[in-house]
């Protein structure tokens, strides 16, 4: 399946003809993958992907956060060829903070490599705390269990707002949490791109989970992988967890699921 442009928007991200082999090209792991995600003002983009494990799924986002290159094929971000000047935060589903520094320190990290000012990245740092609601956190140090996983991935997620409001990439960042907080994190991200209208791409094995974030879903099936499935998520961009109630939220589950469930076949 190959993902066309369907409108004049710019391309905040394109993934294009995109292979990736790690025995000099006798077998692929992705083969020939395209993705396009337009840059939508004023509202942003979700963007979920789904797929059995081992289909590469952390590795698109490695490339878009510049972490790897591709065997073949480009990466491109805001239609500009991925170079070293594109800074792009990944928040991985194991906590990714400096446990020997402070939460304000973690959070203002990007801001530091960048040389700015100590009393300006703190002013801005804190102010990301306070939006993923840490406040009153910022000098305790960013280790379990000095803080919860929640509120570490919350410090993953202020960090890498402060370093790029516009794209955020998530590995399954919720996966090791519990139930209860992993409800308040999926709301937290709502609210996120609610207020910043950021293009989120976001990796996960629920779809229930997928289904409540995104906007659209795209499914890769096992390698040589490739995406097979794209679904629009038609329900409103604005949500709470009373949209769980609804059948069309519901009938997208099934759909997705009966998706899954077929490609275990392949």
């Amino acid at each position: 399946m190959t993902r066309q442009k369907d409108s004049e928007l710019t391309n905040i991200i394109e993934l294009r003809n995109i292979s990736q082999s790690y025995d000099g090209g006798k077998s692929f792991i992705i083969k020939d993958l395209n993705l396009i995600v337009e840059d939508k003002p004023a509202q942003g983009q979700f963007i979920c992907i789904l797929g059995m494990s081992g289909c590469g799924k952390s590795t698109l986002l490695r490339y878009i956060a510049g972490l790897q290159k591709p065997t073949e094929g480009e990466v491109y971000i805001n239609e500009n060829l991925r170079n070293e000047d594109h800074h792009v935060g990944m928040i991985f589903q194991q906590y990714s903070s400096f446990p020997w520094k402070t939460v304000l320190e973690n959070v203002a990290t990007g801001l530091d490599y960048q040389g700015v000012e100590e009393k300006e990245r703190e002013h801005k740092a804190m102010e990301m705390i306070q939006l993923v609601g840490l406040s009153g956190h910022e000098k305790k140090y960013a280790n379990y269990p000095t803080l919860s996983g929640g509120q570490l991935q919350r410090v993953a997620i202020a960090r890498s707002l402060l370093t790029n409001q516009d794209i955020l990439l998530m590995d399954e960042p919720f996966g090791a949490l519990d139930i209860k907080t992993r409800i308040q994190m999926q709301d937290l991200l709502l609210n996120i791109w609610n207020k910043f209208h950021s293009t989120f791409i976001f990796v996960t094995h629920d779809i229930s989970e997928a289904v409540y974030l995104g906007d659209e879903i795209y499914i890769m099936k096992t390698p040589p992988s490739t995406f097979v499935h794209h679904i629009s998520v038609d329900l409103p961009l604005v949500r709470d967890r009373e949209i769980k109630k609804l059948p069309r939220y519901l009938d997208l589950v099934r759909d997705v699921e009966d998706k899954m469930i077929a490609l275990k076949g392949d």
